[in-house]
């Protein structure tokens, strides 16, 4: 091992952005820091902020199955793990946690280890272990590399990202309730197949997406249109949904962040942030920015 001690800061994330199902993540200014060592035997947890009940997880807790992951790519796991995170990012409402401790975990790792782990957990060995843990590349990739990520699998075990600039007006408000709803059951609403028109619509609202966060953010309000996935998770969360819907309604750009139940919303004005708290009356309303810097690390 070479650095004594690790501490690793990584976003919150929204996937999706609307029709960018399992492809699209957005990096945003909520973060999480994971400062990890090597000890001489056991697991030692301490969770701060949010999730403290998660300390008792011992070798279950997320961050700690991700670094045994990431030490068995390196090569060997040490006698014994200490962490100490500090959590801001909620748990269970389509903001990317579990993303962002995995990403904390494997990085935490690769500094740890020093030229092995650099050697053997580059970028997209990172990302692509991240994936195998969390099921899917959107938020993984996003939290990563920070910034607006667009995340593929070419392939078995294969992932590619390109990282996009997002446009520099963004100023992404997050709407998010009191009870959290897990991933597991938004996946479940969702259909085996969808009607082929509502595809060829989404690819269509897809790409104007993709234009709208990097160029023309006067575009959202149609780029954030999904057709495949939202309105089969309306039943499991309705309350995201009639928020949506009203958000959209007073022509404020909205979408259900990730598997929900938060909302992720993009002001248009100067008033639209009041709306957006009046309309969203009786959640918690975050205005934040996108985070362009993704995981970083500093050493002891």
């Amino acid at each position: 091992m070479t650095a004594a001690e690790v501490t690793v800061r990584v976003p919150a994330t929204s996937a999706n952005v609307g029709p960018g199902f399992d492809a699209l993540g957005l990096a945003l200014t909520l973060h999480d820091e994971v400062t990890a060592r090597v000890t001489g035997g056991g697991v030692q947890i301490e969770v701060h902020g949010i999730g403290e009940k998660t300390a008792a997880l011992g070798e279950e807790h997320l961050v700690i199955r991700a670094m045994h992951a990431a030490f068995d790519v390196v090569g060997s796991r040490p006698a014994g793990i200490a962490i100490s995170c500090r959590n801001a990012v909620p748990h269970g409402f389509g903001l990317g946690s579990s993303a962002a401790a995995i990403v904390a975990g494997i990085i935490a790792v690769r500094e740890l280890a020093g030229e092995q782990g650099a050697a053997a957990l580059p970028d997209m060995a990172v990302l692509r272990l991240a994936t195998q843990l969390d099921g899917h590349p959107d938020n993984a990739a996003a939290c990563l590399f920070g910034g607006l990520t667009v995340a593929w699998q070419p392939g078995p075990g294969a992932v590619e990202v390109a990282r996009l600039a997002p446009h520099a007006s963004l100023a992404p408000v997050v709407c998010i309730p009191d009870a959290p709803l897990p991933t597991e059951v938004a996946r479940q609403a969702l259909p085996s197949q969808v009607p082929y028109a509502d595809a060829a619509a989404n690819a269509a609202r897809a790409a104007l997406l993709i234009a709208a966060l990097t160029q023309r953010p006067e575009l959202l309000l149609a780029g954030t249109e999904d057709f495949i996935h939202q309105r089969y998770r309306a039943g499991a969360m309705p309350a995201t949904a009639a928020l949506t819907a009203r958000l959209r309604e007073a022509g404020i750009p909205a979408a259900v962040s990730g598997a929900g139940p938060s909302v992720l919303a993009f002001p248009v004005d100067g008033d639209a942030i009041a709306t957006i708290a009046r309309l969203a009356a009786g959640w918690e309303v975050l205005p934040l920015r996108v985070d362009t810097a993704g995981a970083r690390t500093t050493t002891g």
